[in-house]
């Protein structure tokens, strides 16, 4: 059966883009249905989107021969037929105005009265000046859409329609219909399970001002959490106050040091099932941390000693847990990485280990794109190529099931 996208256009002036994205959409077999204010019609023909998505353009609450008597004999509202029909709906591009009237729950045109009825994922595209999307009303809009479970992918920066140059540009196509397609594809395997996420880098105090960190963004991470929350997982983000922070509503707590996080793992780890721990924790910490601010005007030796492993950890906490550990290598060859990674294995008892090499600058800490190799205790070792986090988390996913279906629900 085709999965069905309610496609919402609203009167950016990228909704010109949006002809494209439903092309893309339709030849990923799925159905289209657009709905269109009233003010994106003046921006772009109807007939237009009629053609991309081969079906009838809703862009009013009532037509020419509307008659509520028909809707008497029929029970039959469209724009409620329309949002029990939605797999997905996606609003691209998502207006400053519509963002305002859906934090709000106004629902005076068939758009916003369709999306109030619906019960499906909804994912926003917002397109707008700079200073629109930088406004404080608008940030607090998107908060509250969030909390209540919007999918918000963020602006892109560049030059704008307007003349100025900043974040506003609709995301490119080619994202968008690969989040909207995420969602409708993703199963609910994991339902009923518990999983904890670690992500980002720690912090270990130098003095009261100072500390000594990592590159790590947190996006692997909160990518892996993402993932879990769209196939039903309940997630726990255990997030470094440096990290992304996620585009789906999940329970997070914020660490700074490493021992700030291995009281969170202490906390959560021995009720949950499975423990994603991709966090980059420091090797050392100050023997002594020093007081107040430490002058500039001389040299400073640091007395740096081991902090504690709590990948090693884990398992004396909760022996059922299912653990998988990330690994970062630097400059090492396949075999080298495999050898790095069996070790660890034993070292921390973990079911699998993913271990990536991070000298390269277009992968791994901070950046979007991630390849990485995945060892288990049985199995030859996989190759994930490389692609961006998002993939790579769909991806891990996909070949840890069979570790992940054989824990406790």
């Amino acid at each position: 059966m085709k999965k069905t996208i309610v496609f919402g256009v609203t009167s950016g002036i990228a909704a010109y883009k949006s002809i494209e994205l439903v092309e893309l959409l339709k030849k990923e077999g799925v159905e289209v249905f657009v709905v269109m204010t009233e003010s994106a019609t003046k921006m772009v023909p109807v007939e237009a989107f009629e053609k991309a998505s081969g079906n009838k353009v809703n862009e009013s609450l009532f037509d020419e021969n509307f008659d509520y008597k028909d809707i008497l004999k029929l029970r039959k509202v469209d724009h409620i037929d329309l949002a029990d029909k939605a797999d997905v709906i996606v609003i691209a591009p998502a207006t400053a105005n519509v963002i305002a009237k859906l934090a709000a729950g106004i629902a005076d045109d068939f758009l916003t009265t369709m999306v109030l009825a619906g019960n499906s994922p909804i994912v926003l595209c917002p397109s707008m000046n700079v200073h629109m999307w930088n406004n404080p009303v608008t940030q607090e809009n998107l908060t509250r859409l969030k909390k209540r479970g919007y999918i918000v992918i963020p602006p892109e920066k560049g030059p704008l329609a307007c003349g100025y140059e900043g974040q506003g540009r609709l995301p490119h196509v080619t994202a968008i219909k690969q989040e909207v397609m995420r969602q409708v594809a993703y199963s609910k395997s994991l339902i009923g399970k518990h999983i904890v996420v670690t992500a980002g880098g720690t912090m270990e105090k130098i003095d009261d001002v100072r500390s000594i960190t990592n590159r790590s963004s947190g996006k692997m991470g909160v990518a892996i959490a993402e993932e879990c929350f769209l196939r039903g997982a309940t997630v726990t983000l255990l997030r470094s106050v440096s990290s992304v922070t996620p585009r789906y509503l999940m329970q997070e707590e914020v660490f700074e040091s490493t021992e700030e996080l291995y009281e969170l793992v202490k906390r959560f780890v021995p009720s949950v099932d499975i423990l994603f721990h991709v966090a980059a924790v420091a090797d050392f910490k100050l023997a002594e941390p020093l007081q107040g601010k430490t002058t500039s005007t001389q040299s400073l030796a640091l007395n740096l000693k081991p902090q504690i492993k709590i990948s090693n950890e884990i398992k004396k906490l909760n022996p059922r847990i299912k653990l998988i550990l990330f690994k970062a290598e630097w400059g090492s060859a396949k075999q080298n990485l495999v050898k790095a990674a069996k070790e660890k294995l034993v070292e921390s008892n973990a079911e699998a280990i993913i271990a990536n090499d991070v000298s390269k600058p277009d992968r791994g800490f901070s950046v979007d794109m991630n390849e990485v190799l995945l060892i288990t205790k049985s199995g030859k070792p996989v190759s994930l190529p490389l692609t961006s986090k998002q993939e790579v988390a769909q991806q891990l996913l996909e070949e840890l099931m069979s570790i992940i279906d054989s824990s406790p629900r």
